[in-house]
């Protein structure tokens, strides 16, 4: 058989599985290897940092997972511990940030914000393995304090130990970011000083790009007038990846908000999709939530070609290692 027949076979089986949610008729067959990359993440500098947070890479294990069931937090749980476990990615006495996206004063139910309980259970797993601090925060949108309480995040986070800190102009600090695009931008002190960084975003509609993912969430480190950014959207997305490597991205999909992103507000735009993707290769998580809920590839999404040839991870998501797990 040809090797481009075997790997369109692969990606149809795997969009069939997020589109049916037919995760547990063939979890134990699916599993594609390719192997990653990482490396030990630094100390940020002041001013001139790029943050790299990954981890080494582990060719034993899968680099996404998809886990589909009924409640978020064993979800989130499930996925980090087929991934090898939370002790893979954070290390006692590690500062770990939280990144969801809490941008819109919506209920979770609109589907506008990253679901709380998938927050709250990654803040317990990250303190669990013996981190000295978590801290869940975001440079929201709508007000952040109304954005963080009506989305239940706040209260979540805060219940399973994490401490919660809202943006203050006194808190960021000007960045060259070294972009093609992206130069000198304002950064959100915490995403400087973290040790370790787990990426949360909710999959959702954007009414620019198409859809609103792993790597578009990178925005919400930013402030100063980030609109301006839209003019070269794929461009700064690709920027800001290449700026920010986190240790961990885990795409909520619980709840999917088909239409009318990335604010929401209507329920009827939303569908349960009770999913959470998780992995190391930002790219591929982006690129197959993208086709399975929209149907976009990088003709649309032209950052995740952007992003590939950047070396930033594996635009072609069908070959990389994947395992399937239905609770």
């Amino acid at each position: 058989m040809h090797p481009e027949t075997t790997l369109a076979g692969r990606r149809d089986a795997m969009i069939q599985l997020l589109r049916l949610g037919g995760v547990a008729g063939v979890a134990a067959g699916l599993g594609v290897w390719l192997n990653g990359r990482g490396r030990r993440p630094t100390e940020p500098a002041a001013i001139t940092v790029r943050p790299n947070f990954q981890v080494p890479a582990a060719p034993a294990l899968p680099e996404m997972v998809v886990v589909q069931g009924d409640n978020p937090a064993r979800l989130a749980r499930r996925a980090i511990q087929e991934l090898g476990g939370i002790r893979r990615f954070i290390a006692r006495g590690d500062i770990v940030v939280v990144k969801p996206n809490a941008a819109w004063d919506r209920t979770p139910e609109q589907a506008a914000n990253t679901n709380p309980l998938v927050v709250a259970e990654t803040v317990r797993l990250c303190l669990e393995a013996g981190a000295r601090r978590v801290t869940v925060t975001d440079v929201s949108i709508n007000d952040a304090r109304s954005s963080f309480a009506r989305s239940g995040i706040a209260a979540a986070a805060r219940a399973a130990g994490a401490e919660v800190v809202f943006p203050e102009e006194r808190l960021f600090r000007e960045v060259d970011l070294r972009g093609e695009v992206l130069a000198s931008w304002p950064v959100f002190q915490p995403f400087l000083s973290a040790d370790k960084m787990i990426n949360i975003p909710i999959a959702k509609h954007h009414s620019l790009t198409g859809a609103s993912l792993g790597m578009k969430n990178w925005y919400g480190i930013l402030g100063g007038p980030r609109q301006r950014l839209h003019q070269q959207i794929h461009e700064s997305l690709v920027d800001l990846a290449d700026f920010m490597r986190p240790t961990l991205t885990i795409v909520d999909a619980f709840r999917v908000l088909l239409r009318n992103g990335p604010s929401g507000g209507n329920p009827a735009d939303v569908a349960l999709q009770k999913t959470l993707i998780a992995g190391t290769d930002p790219v591929a998580l982006d690129a197959y939530a993208a086709k399975a809920y929209w149907d976009l590839d990088w003709h649309t999404l032209r950052y995740l070609k952007l992003a590939s040839d950047r070396h930033l991870g594996s635009l072609d998501f069908e070959t990389v290692r994947t395992r399937f797990v239905a609770l």
